[in-house]
């Protein structure tokens, strides 16, 4: 039996809580900077500060994934219960958010805000899988993407309004400006009512009758089986690696960030050591053993699609971090966060956010449909990739921050595709039973280069420019350009059996 096909409204109640979602990531990824900077963080300390978001980013996704596979909560369904609990707890976390007054509340409060949002966010991509038809597929993540954009647009654009409106924009060292204050407010509440319709507009199927839509269900058990077979030798060598990254900060004096990236690798390898040992006793039916068999046993053009994503987003996340310093100094003229010339700077950072998110929606819902007909998901997604690279290295060269309007046109180009174009070409090569631990495994290749970025960026721009946060975007353009090569390794043919 085929899925019934969805409609306008269908598409548009399956991802309208996406909108809510993304206005709470662009108030944090737009606002936690400027937050961290005005309770008194150096530029260098900025990376450290932002660990916390990928962090738990990384623990989040596969749990959430793992879970949501396999429960079936009655007429509340499988995903939307994940939707609403991740809504609440961001929408109190956006709430208390302005109440910090010192640098580890702020921390924990964005810790907190980005596990929910990744609570609710991870089940969505699987949602989409779950609710549409093979052949809507690429509808159903270009109407997610726009709803991203657009919801993109009001976060970032919110304080920036709000000045305009004559809400001060400025505040005494150690105090968050009224319109960050109130646009986290206003957040709280979008994004709850967002996600909200979504889970009260939308019935999800049930495991009978996704079984009747998908045919047999996948072989759980087979990665278990592999991962029982493997030697434990990689998981020791991963171990090693990381005690050395761990030595070897204390040798360099690299920044003390880098024990976190020393420690992550060795708890992988702690954690592919114990799944092993417990598939290998036939104590299998645990979460490590699934999701560690899970994730060695990735379909081979999510392995491929990895490596893109691992690119893309860590062009991404030096762009979020570092604009706002770059900005504020090079086009406005300060580097000092007390001062109004870096609050305007600020200011138009979230209009350029905003800008390129609404590049992003019109691109998703009108150049990306046809540019992927015309010449092919593969090559559509390396060109707008391109885009993004030529877009983040003009920021070398432009100091009329109007122009850099024009810069945000090519990074909403490739933002576009890197929301939608992976996703369309990865989610109908999924079987229908692991869609959503597939899915939380392939976001880990959006939270590993973020926590690469969190932990390394710190000590490349204190060794390097200490005082030249513009060699960042240097650095992002050329990531971005390794994200686009990468694509040459996804063969048409897996393109063409979608």
């Amino acid at each position: 039996m085929e899925k019934p096909r969805q409609g306008f409204w269908g598409l548009w109640n399956i991802s309208f809580g996406f909108f809510g979602i993304q206005i709470g990531f662009a108030l944090q990824n737009g606002n936690m900077s400027r937050i961290f900077q005005a309770l008194g963080t150096g530029l260098d300390d900025l990376p450290a500060l932002w660990i916390a978001a990928p962090l738990t980013g990384l623990l989040v996704q596969p749990l959430v994934g793992h879970f949501s596979d396999r429960t079936w909560f009655g007429r509340f369904g499988r995903r939307r219960p994940y939707f609403l609990a991740g809504a609440i707890l961001a929408a109190l976390s956006l709430i208390l958010m302005p109440f910090a007054k010192i640098l580890f509340f702020a921390a924990l409060m964005l810790w907190l805000l980005d596990a929910s949002l990744n609570i609710s966010m991870e089940p969505f991509r699987a949602f989409v899988g779950d609710m549409l038809r093979k052949d809507q597929h690429t509808a159903g993540y270009a109407i997610q993407t726009a709803f991203i954009g657009a919801g993109a647009v009001v976060g970032s654009a919110f304080p920036y309004a709000l000045d305009a409106w004559g809400v001060s924009n400025l505040a005494p060292a150690g105090q968050i400006p009224d319109t960050v204050k109130y646009s986290f407010w206003f957040g709280s509440v979008a994004l709850f009512v967002a996600v909200l319709w979504t889970v009260l507009t939308t019935k999800e199927y049930s495991p009978a009758e996704l079984a009747m839509f998908e045919g047999p269900s996948a072989d759980n058990d087979a990665t278990i089986r592999a991962l029982a077979s493997r030697s434990k030798t990689r998981a020791i060598l991963w171990i090693v690696a990381g005690a050395f990254v761990v030595v070897m900060v204390g040798i360099s004096g690299l920044e003390k960030e880098v024990y976190l990236l020393g420690a992550l690798i060795a708890a992988y390898g702690v954690a592919s050591l114990i799944a092993i040992g417990l598939a290998q006793s036939g104590r299998s039916n645990n979460v490590l053993s699934h999701i560690v068999g899970d994730f060695s046993g990735m379909p081979e053009i999510m392995k491929k699609l990895a490596l893109v994503q691992f690119f893309s987003w860590s062009a991404l996340f030096i762009m979020w971090i570092y604009t706002t310093p770059v900005v504020a100094q090079y086009m406005f003229g300060s580097a000092d966060p007390a001062s109004a010339a870096y609050g305007d700077g600020s200011n138009w950072v979230g209009t350029l956010f905003a800008i390129y998110n609404g590049v992003a929606a019109l691109a998703a819902l009108i150049i990306l449909p046809k540019m992927a007909e015309k010449f092919g998901k593969v090559n559509t997604h390396m060109a707008c990739l391109l885009a993004g690279s030529a877009g983040y290295a003009s920021f070398l060269f432009i100091r009329d921050p109007n122009l850099l309007i024009l810069s945000e046109i090519g990074v909403g180009i490739a933002w576009a595709s890197i929301l939608a174009m992976p996703y369309a070409i990865l989610a109908s090569s999924l079987p229908a039973s692991k869609m959503g631990i597939y899915m939380g495994l392939f976001n880990i290749f959006i939270v590993i280069p973020q926590l690469l970025v969190a932990t390394v960026m710190g000590s490349i721009l204190k060794a390097f420019f200490p005082t030249e946060p513009i060699w960042t975007m240097a650095f992002a353009a050329i990531v971005m350009l390794c994200a686009a090569l990468s694509m040459l390794r996804v063969k048409e043919e897996a393109r063409a059996t979608l």
